[in-house]
């Protein structure tokens, strides 16, 4: 959700550069500078991608296990959000019987 002018790259763009930090042995801001992107945008695609494939820093999270928290975490919000409801009809019925 950035702004009008944030560029958006593909998938195959992305593995591309990754792979292009990897071969070259050059770092990721040499590499970003050559293909013209911001460093930490390829810095960001290539932490993930080593966190995908298991080389990631400890406690860091693949996107699998990312997207799995971001569901849960909005299925858990709409269970609470449930429950409030219910919780309010039920005072609203037990207010309702004692009339």
């Amino acid at each position: 959700m950035g702004s009008k002018y944030t560029k958006r790259y593909t998938e195959e763009f992305k593995r591309d550069a990754i792979a292009l930090v990897d071969s070259s042995g050059k770092t990721v801001t040499a590499v970003a500078r050559e293909l013209g992107i911001n460093s930490e945008s390829l810095r960001g695609w290539y932490r993930r991608a080593k966190a995908d494939q298991g080389e990631g820093a400890p406690g860091e999270l693949a996107s699998a296990e990312r997207e799995e928290l971001k569901r849960l975490r909005k299925e858990v919000r709409e269970q609470q959000q449930t429950i409030e409801i219910l919780k309010k009809a039920t005072a609203f019925f037990v207010k309702e019987n004692d009339r």
